[in-house]
């Protein structure tokens, strides 16, 4: 699978345009997920120097992004090519109801660790509408 990640409040608390505390279990999850061979995409809204530091920080806890703020790695942004990442999997603070804990997340993305969750991983897998889908479907 493809995931892409946040940083600020999903890695590290929100501290922009420093780097915040550590998440408790985020980086666990990302070694684990890694170890699954599953591509992370580092998605966040930091550029520049405030990137950099960014991308070290992660680098000193064992996680190296396939690609960041892009679908892959080669990717060139331009007026004709959208800038939303393509991506199995989104973990982010700003999702509809909040950021799960890391060890939630674990479990959703080993549904075999956790049978109850297979099922539900099937239907995000499926169901790759937007955001405005999904709430029309909770908010008839």
């Amino acid at each position: 699978m493809i995931i892409a990640v946040d940083f600020d409040g999903t890695l590290v608390e929100h501290r922009y345009p420093e780097i915040g505390k550590e998440i408790l279990f985020a980086f666990d999850t990302l070694r684990d997920l890694q170890k699954q061979n599953h591509q992370l995409i580092l998605w966040t809204v930091r550029s520049g120097n405030e990137l950099e530091a960014a991308l070290e920080f992660c680098r000193q806890r064992g996680i190296e992004f396939y690609a960041v703020n892009k679908s892959y790695p080669e990717e060139k942004h331009n007026e004709t090519t959208s800038r939303k990442i393509n991506a199995d999997i989104f973990i982010d603070d700003r999702n509809v109801g909040g950021l799960p804990g890391w060890g939630e997340i674990w479990h959703m993305l080993n549904p075999d660790e956790n049978p109850g969750q297979k099922e539900e991983l099937k239907r995000l897998k499926r169901n790759k509408s937007s955001v405005l889908g999904n709430l029309k479907k909770l908010f008839p």
